[in-house]
């Protein structure tokens, strides 16, 4: 079989990260008399990889995060306050498989969007689904789209997420009828779905925040019984980190191979 014709019929499977390593595994057949066995599991492995790849790309796409760096690069000098060992446990994922909650509260620039957003990152690479949004971005898609009404697909994006991220909360006072928003969300994914929240205000601010003292209390009550309280401390600043680059759908090539190798790891060695 002519290698052109080879290359066709990967195209008619379409595989074609397979496609692209063709040439590449076939040298290496040759050089390392690598058995057909052999050679066509590399060329299956470099498949899944593109495949992985992809779907990393799409779920940081949908995701949507700001200038999201690796939890990996984090410069933990920047605030020796921060415990470097719960972090990298929550990238484990096991509070998103437990449906529980983490709310994330203290002064601007400690690194509370920093952290959340790196761990939605860690949590794609499981293959979980993420959505990260500010406070006054989900308040103004969902009231644009009148989305408390029954089935609307725009409120059912924010249910459906394994992870929600809502960002900003206290940055500013929010507008009217955010409360009945924020509970809807909030009640609705109690112990089904996890959430994250950032905060730069105490919760006793929240009723003014919101404009609506039982809404907030409410909004507390259903969201703290299932969800763990990570105070942020220490100078204020902008969180540093070690390697320049952005992981959103722009990413360099390097970081999505491992976040999709990564992935494929996590998939082989079972479902979540």
């Amino acid at each position: 079989m002519s290698i052109n014709r080879l290359r066709e019929q990967l195209k008619n499977l379409r595989m074609p990260g397979a496609g692209v390593k063709l040439d590449l595994r076939l040298s290496e057949a040759r050089c390392n008399s690598l058995e057909h066995g052999d050679f066509l599991e590399l060329l299956l492995q470099d498949e899944l990889l593109h495949r992985a790849g992809n779907k990393i790309r799409s779920a940081l796409k949908a995701a949507g995060f700001r200038n999201l760096k690796p939890l990996a690069d984090f410069d933990w000098q920047f605030n020796p306050n921060l415990e470097r060992k719960l972090f990298y446990e929550l990238a484990g994922g096991e509070f998103i498989r437990q449906a529980q909650n983490i709310l994330m509260v203290g002064p601007s620039g400690t690194g509370k969007t920093c952290l959340a957003q790196a761990i939605g990152f860690e949590a794609i690479k499981l293959g979980f689904t993420i959505i990260y949004r500010s406070i006054f971005d989900i308040v103004s898609h969902l009231q644009r789209f009148n989305a408390l009404s029954d089935r609307n697909p725009e409120f059912e994006r924010y249910l459906k997420a394994d992870l929600l991220i809502i960002d900003d909360m206290g940055l500013k006072q929010l507008p009217e009828k955010a409360g009945e928003l924020l509970f809807e969300i909030i009640f609705r994914r109690h112990e089904l779905k996890s959430t994250i929240m950032t905060s730069n205000r105490p919760l006793d601010d929240w009723g003014k925040l919101i404009g609506d003292v039982p809404t907030a209390g409410a909004i507390l009550d259903r969201f703290l019984q299932q969800a763990r309280l990570i105070p942020f401390k220490g100078k204020t600043g902008r969180p540093h980190f070690g390697r320049q680059g952005q992981a959103g759908p722009t990413a360099n090539d390097a970081l999505l191979d491992a976040a999709a190798a990564a992935r494929l790891d996590h998939a082989e060695g079972g479902s979540l």
